[in-house]
């Protein structure tokens, strides 16, 4: 479910950049590692990375699998059509 706004879905791996990045949307970054050695609190401050949210940012964005949408939304005209043609 759901994805970044203007990529879609990520199906690899992906690093996720804290600010912004200057050029268009799709821009080929380029990671290195720093020439000088990082010593601010933000940079040696540790990470305790409690939830990845998975729903869309587009529309409300209230579901974290394509399960828990179809339990809420229940049997719908799309899938019965889906299933009839498999």
């Amino acid at each position: 479910m759901g994805g970044f706004p203007h990529y879609g879905a990520v199906m690899q791996d992906f690093v996720m950049i804290k600010g912004c990045c200057v050029g268009v949307k799709k821009r080929v970054v380029t990671l290195r590692k720093t020439l000088l050695a990082q010593t601010s609190r933000t940079a040696l401050e540790e990470i305790q990375l409690k939830f990845i949210d998975t729903s869309s940012k587009f529309g409300h964005g209230r579901f974290q699998t394509a399960d828990e949408k179809s339990k809420f939304m229940g049997v719908m005209k799309k899938t019965i059509t889906q299933a009839a043609a498999a």
